[in-house]
């Protein structure tokens, strides 16, 4: 079984919108769904663009989506050959992981129909197509070929103003209804058989239709090579858009896709784990790496990853705590330079973050739930549907979850263990964590009667129970940010003018006081049998299982949490809470710690988040439930492969693809399974590798060096590469 391939058989209408994030290419800077060529509206085809945002009226704010510039229809004899309108003999759509090349082979019976598609890894703004028709009747085709805007929207539309050109190289502008961003997508077509052509325009974009006549036997190829380009890269888009598709003409589609080739072997030699032993785990550990690694934003320097990556509006392309908490790990053990993109994206937003803090009425530095441009906070007040009233409810994701900017800190502050770079501290970072204490040591709820501080009114991981006090997690992730404020004196010993310099800048010098006083009063989380209490009030819930709560449920799509969600009154919690405390803190914790918790916690978790499993999986290899580890690994790795997850949050839709279990199952295999730990230059290994593997190898960057880790059942090693 070849590891780096994913192939479905078979059309099914009903699966195009999650075959659409299965079969997803990208390169950081765009998605394009896997959707094919002749993909209806419905089937939701998109080219999801990075950091390009827009809100339409009083509608969410969320990520623009481009026309799409390899849109194909093939009919013969005036009869449609084009999925969702024709009954195909057979159809197979594959994706390579190893080259970001989608393929699809589909018979009509009059005629198949082969093509293959990338973005390329090497010029981001490049797309490009190679189409093989295979005819086995006479008769009249017609090819018609261009750039739609026929545009799948959640809370659009968002381009406006759509002008087009054709001749040689097609062109599409628009500009975005919001911030005016103008936008270009341009599209030129090489085929090698005799045709006619007209060009089409209209509401649905512009188009050439290639008519041919063939005979039983004829095969007919056609090259599609495209760009898009936005305000946000260049004053010029349109004619950097044309520019590079008549560049990549010349060049050729076999040279364009061969450079791109080059640039992902890089990246797999920097990262790609084997994993021998079981062949399906294997690939879905590979799928996983490839969606996070296809999002990786690479052309920029200070870009973070959305939610969902590129393979969709959903979540609003906003970036959570998951950029840190799951994506950051595989990137700074194995291409720092992108871990180093993600953490720029939160120094550059400490302006968000102070705004959103003083909004609240506090200092330093709140960092937004949902982060889109600049910082600026995209949670709104009321994120879920209800789905018998059609009303929808108040939720307190937006000023309740405070962990957030602990988590950034934890990013940074694992960058500097790991790495031994300074460098990000002091172009910033070092602010960054320094006003995001200051947040905490705003936020604490003092009593005068008492000796300790509460962080009263919050929301943890767990967001079934809203608005509790002194959850665990977020206590402890305060203590750390606090900590970490407090290190800064330490780290930066050597550099006395740094730390003075921050600390007039911040007028921080009775903050420092104020900090080390607050660090000795946070309250520790109360614990019975060894099981830490997630947070006041927890254990006098109703303790029932899953399957009763679940069993309340009226309807499917209900959400769990809030004041009237089944879950709220009980002690069933949607995501790892106390356990990715645990996880993310494994030092300070015994195993017999680690055990009491999670046999408590576990059963009590719906796992209603992709990104659940994981931390309960590290914490069940340190603990020897390597079987069950195993089990949450496979759903991990799996997930953008057979399908998860949830799709509707009431009647949200939130379905895409799932990075951030995409990076937990790299941890689990290389932070659980291996044992990996990296400490300012010096690696340790401490395996627990399952029974059902019989060796791990992974590559791992530390300092200037790549290590490349093998893990057996008998020991491990790691050597450099040459």
């Amino acid at each position: 079984m070849d590891t780096w391939y994913f192939e479905k058989r078979g059309w099914d209408s009903q699966s195009a919108v999650a075959d659409g994030n299965r079969f997803l290419i990208a390169n950081g800077y765009m998605g394009l769904r896997g959707t094919v060529e002749e993909a209806a509206r419905l089937h939701c085809p998109a080219v999801n663009l990075a950091g390009v945002y827009d809100r339409h009226a009083d509608r969410w704010r969320e990520p623009v989506n481009a026309p799409h510039p390899l849109y194909v229809r093939l009919s013969l004899d005036a009869r449609p050959l084009a999925l969702g309108e024709t009954e195909p003999v057979s159809h197979t759509q594959r994706i390579d992981y190893r080259r970001g090349v989608f393929s699809r082979h589909t018979d009509f019976g009059a005629a198949v129909l082969e093509s293959e598609r990338f973005v390329s890894l090497a010029q981001v703004h490049l797309l490009a197509a190679r189409l093989k028709l295979c005819f086995r009747e006479d008769g009249e085709a017609e090819l018609r070929t261009g750039i739609s805007t026929d545009l799948w929207d959640l809370n659009g539309p968002h381009l406006f103003d759509f002008a087009f050109s054709h001749g040689q190289t097609l062109l599409c502008t628009a500009v975005t209804g919001e911030k005016k961003i103008p936008l270009a997508v341009a599209q030129r077509a090489v085929c090698d058989f005799r045709c006619t052509e007209r060009f089409e325009t209209g509401e649905d974009g512009v188009f050439r239709v290639l008519r041919f006549a063939v005979k039983k036997g004829d095969v007919c190829r056609l090259t599609l090579l495209a760009a898009v380009f936005t305000g946000l890269d260049t004053p010029d888009p349109a004619q950097r858009a044309v520019t590079l598709c008549n560049q990549a003409s010349r060049q050729g589609y076999a040279a364009c896709l061969r450079e791109s080739d080059e640039a992902w072997e890089r990246v797999w030699q920097a990262s790609a784990v084997e994993m021998h032993g079981d062949d399906e785990a294997a690939l879905a550990l590979h799928a996983s790496q490839y969606y996070l690694n296809s999002i990786a934003p690479r052309h920029a320097a200070n870009l973070s990853i959305p939610a969902r990556g590129l393979s969709g509006q959903t979540y609003k392309g906003a970036v959570f705590w998951d950029s840190e908490i799951f994506f950051f790990p595989m990137f700074v053990h194995t291409q720092p330079e992108v871990a180093r993109s993600l953490l720029r994206y939160r120094i550059e937003t400490l302006p968000g973050a102070l705004k959103k803090a003083a909004e609240y009425g506090y200092r330093g530095a709140f960092y937004a739930w949902e982060s889109q441009e600049g910082g600026a906070e995209g949670c709104t007040d009321f994120n879920v549907v209800d789905v018998f009233t059609h009303r929808p409810v108040r939720t307190y994701f937006r000023d309740k979850q405070i962990h957030i900017s602990a988590d950034v800190v934890y990013a940074l502050r694992r960058y500097y263990e790991i790495t031994g770079d300074d460098s990000l501290l002091l172009a910033g970072g070092a602010e960054v964590i320094a006003q995001c204490a200051r947040f905490y040591l705003s936020r604490a709820t003092r009593h005068p009667d008492r000796e300790t501080v509460d962080f009263a009114d919050v929301i943890g991981p767990d967001e079934y129970h809203e608005r509790v006090t002194n959850n665990a997690f977020t206590n402890r992730m305060a203590a750390y940010c606090v900590e970490s404020a407090l290190a800064l004196r330490d780290i930066f010993r050597a550099r006395p003018d740094f730390i003075a310099a921050l600390t007039e800048k911040l007028d921080y010098a009775r903050d420092w006081e104020l900090l080390a006083d607050l660090l000795g009063r946070i309250r520790k989380p109360r614990t019975r049998k060894g099981v830490i209490e997630q947070f006041d009030g927890y254990f006098a819930l109703e303790d029932c299982s899953l399957d009763t709560v679940r069993g309340r449920l009226c309807d499917a799509r209900e959400y769990w949490g809030g004041d009237h969600g089944v879950a709220g009154p009980t002690q069933i919690i949607k995501q790892a809470d106390v356990i990715a405390l645990m996880a993310l803190f494994p030092e300070a914790f015994s195993d017999a710690q680690l055990a009491a918790n999670w046999a408590y916690y576990e059963p009590r978790t719906e796992h209603g988040s992709s990104l659940s499993a994981c931390m309960y999986a590290l914490t069940a290899c340190r603990i020897g439930r390597l079987d069950r580890a195993w089990e949450l690994f496979e759903k991990t790795a799996s997930i953008d492969l057979v399908g998860g997850g949830k799709q509707w949050a009431g009647e949200i839709y939130i379905g895409g693809t799932h990075p951030a279990a995409n990076g937990g199952a790299w941890m689990i295999a290389a932070l659980g399974f291996a044992g990996l730990r990296v400490e300012k230059g010096r690696l340790t290994l401490s395996p627990h590798l399952p029974k059902q593997l019989t060796r791990l190898r992974f590559p791992v960057t530390v300092g200037e060096e790549r290590l490349l880790v093998t893990v057996t059942h008998e020991g491990w090693t790691a050597e450099k590469e040459e």
